[in-house]
């Protein structure tokens, strides 16, 4: 393998340890040098407070709802540079590039078949494809990635495993342990890892197999544990069956500049809906997006001195527009950050109560109301990573019981993230992103074999 190996949980070696964090570092880097955090966290930015029109909301329109992957291995014949249309590609004049590059590729193929990933999107459009120089991952693999070119034609980047694998170490634990016992995963991942795999794991764990648990099943993951300038990350996650090598699930991660990044399955199935609305573990959804009433109705006043029956007074009933998802928990229950973001307001916010927003890549916000608490560690300022602790649900602020308030916005405008029409970029692939999907699904996982 082309990996630094670390600890395996069926041999008991020792880990490997990658690079050497402190506490504080694992889940956020400390931004606010300078800030005088107490006063500052007290003052509001009126811009976070205001309510837009969601008329004003205007989404991104260039992601690929309709995305697929296909992969596999080809045998190899006389004709290897006649692969894209082995494989279902029809574009003949991709084809004539595909074949004026590719000879000195088949040059150092090794192995019987040529392993590829490749994505289509809308009517069947070709998007990208990937191919291996063999069903082998060691120092002498290298990945050619075919994509469309903006200003017409097409592009061909050449990756090397060898220069892929310096940051990245494998670790292969048992399935039952994400599922059921997270806390034998502490000496092997960084917390805010642990709550994001378990999150991947129950996306993409295979519903028509539901007696993998009870097998010796393994998760097969590639991180890169980070170190003090960036962060600690899963860049691919596989269900794995150790005696035949069948796997039977799999995602991979896309790091992006714009945005935040995102994880796809090797099917190319967006994963990331999900993450964004899960910042607890929940007992239910106690309110959703709507109109709730403000208060109750005025009662009449009796007078006892009057014979007549009195006339019921009609009072018109007021509604105020609930912006946000309620998750009702438990008071204490932690609750995560959704996305990698700056804290960019920490404090008491009237109706909201005890308050953290987090400010991320893209124009977008979240909002985390009524917390009982904030985690002790955390200050205006601070970036966070994707599923650290920052607070613990209450009922402070305008609540009627213990819950966690949780809104997404776009540009200060609300998002349902529930609703069946809302499409975020943050959710699909974009153009531009699918090469990186095709090349990780060679990369960094397990070979493919015919």
């Amino acid at each position: 393998m082309g990996f630094s190996p670390l600890a395996q949980s069926q041999t008991n070696q020792p880990r490997k340890k990658v690079a050497v964090q402190t506490t504080k570092q694992i889940g956020f880097k400390d931004k606010s040098a300078g800030v005088n955090t107490k006063s500052s966290s007290m003052s509001l930015n009126p811009e976070l407070f205001q309510r837009k029109n969601p008329n004003e909301l205007i989404l991104d329109n260039d992601a690929n709802l309709d995305y697929r992957v296909v992969q596999g291995c080809l045998r190899r014949n006389f004709n290897e540079d006649n692969l894209p249309a082995s494989i279902g590609i029809d574009n003949r004049q991709f084809s004539e590039f595909f074949k004026s590059q590719t000879k000195s590729f088949f040059d150092r193929m090794r192995g019987d078949c040529i392993p590829y990933a490749a994505a289509f999107t809308t009517r069947n459009r070709f998007d990208s494809l990937s191919i291996m120089n063999g069903p082998f991952q060691d120092s002498k693999t290298e990945v050619w990635t075919f994509t469309p070119s903006a200003f017409g034609g097409f592009l061909v980047q050449q990756d090397l495993l060898k220069n892929e694998s310096k940051n990245l170490s494998e670790i292969r634990v048992p399935l039952k342990e994400v599922l059921y016992d997270q806390r034998k995963l502490g000496d092997k991942l960084p917390v805010e890892l642990v709550w994001e795999l378990n999150s991947i794991i129950k996306q993409i764990y295979p519903e028509d197999n539901n007696s993998l648990e009870n097998t010796n099943s393994v998760v097969r993951l590639i991180v890169d544990f980070g170190d003090r300038q960036r962060w600690a990350q899963i860049w691919a996650v596989e269900i794995t069956d150790p005696i035949n090598n069948e796997i039977f699930s799999s995602a991979f991660w896309v790091s992006r500049n714009d945005i935040p990044g995102a994880f796809f399955t090797g099917n190319g199935e967006a994963l990331e809906r999900s993450f964004w609305t899960n910042p607890l573990s929940y007992r239910r959804i106690s309110r959703g997006v709507g109109m709730v009433r403000s208060g109750g109705a005025k009662r009449s006043k009796a007078n006892t001195a009057v014979t007549k029956p009195a006339q019921a007074t009609q009072t018109k009933q007021r509604y105020r527009a609930h912006m946000g998802i309620d998750y009702a928990a438990p008071i204490g229950t932690p609750v995560f950050s959704v996305a990698d973001g700056k804290v960019v307001h920490l404090g008491y916010s009237g109706a909201f109560g005890n308050l953290i927003v987090l400010e991320h890549p893209g124009g977008y916000h979240t909002y985390y109301a009524h917390l009982s608490n904030y985690n002790n560690e955390l200050e205006l300022g601070n970036e966070v990573r994707r599923g650290f602790e920052i607070g613990y649900v209450g009922s402070t602020g305008r609540s009627t019981g213990p819950h966690l308030h949780f809104e997404l916005r776009k540009d200060g405008i609300y998002v349902d993230p529930y609703a069946s029409k809302t499409q975020l970029d943050l959710w699909s692939m974009r153009d531009n992103e699918s090469g990186q999907l095709t090349r990780e699904i060679l990369l960094l996982g397990s070979p493919i074999t015919r």
